[in-house]
């Protein structure tokens, strides 16, 4: 299969409360999550969701909000890739419709970080300025580090973003896109935000 043709959007992530219960923690917000929108597989190491990006984007935060409100301390990192060429199976997920499972507006403070890698694309380095820009537009933006770019606020907004940014990065030439994330919810360090 051709690079970037696939429109199967998939997101594998690592879920780490900092809690003697963490495996409580961890399937309650599996468990409390409708997937019924999307493919997903728990091996011992990550969990995969895959299926159209609305829905994609929508469990991922529907598992982090859930495990975040228990109150623990939450440590998420994973990669959202689109039109890997390799990604066929799991379509059946295409044909549902727009509307998302998870609605929940519960607030909640998350600091995270993310690094696009917009592949075979040799306007690289622009596709990143952009949407760095578009987070200091839509006032998620934290800091710049080494390798990444600091993304902070209510979830509900970074979650935004993040799905905004995933759209605009891929070009009608260049549809082949990873991104990677790493959050940090209820943290002693975020001073009780």
């Amino acid at each position: 299969m051709k690079c970037g043709v696939s429109p199967i959007i998939g997101f594998r992530f690592s879920l780490h409360p900092m809690a003697a219960n963490f495996v409580e923690v961890i399937k309650g917000a599996l468990e409390q999550t409708d997937t019924s929108n999307v493919w997903m597989h728990t091996d011992d190491v990550s969990t995969v969701i895959r299926g159209k990006q609305v829905h994609v984007f929508n469990v991922a935060k529907a598992i982090c909000l859930h495990a975040a409100k228990t109150g623990e301390h939450i440590a998420m990192s994973g990669t959202f890739s689109a039109g890997c060429p390799g990604d066929t199976a799991g379509d059946v997920y295409l044909d549902k419709g727009d509307e998302v499972a998870n609605i929940d507006t519960t607030k909640q403070y998350v600091s995270s970080q993310f690094a696009l890698y917009p592949m075979n694309n040799p306007d690289y380095m622009n596709v990143i300025y952009r949407e760095v820009d578009r987070a200091k537009e839509r006032g998620v933006f934290n800091e710049s580090m080494h390798y990444a770019s600091g993304i902070h606020g209510d979830i509900h907004d970074v979650f935004a973003f993040y799905e905004e940014s995933f759209t605009h990065a891929r070009s009608d030439q260049h549809k082949h896109l990873v991104m990677t994330v790493s959050m940090s919810i209820n943290s002693p360090s975020h001073g009780g935000r």
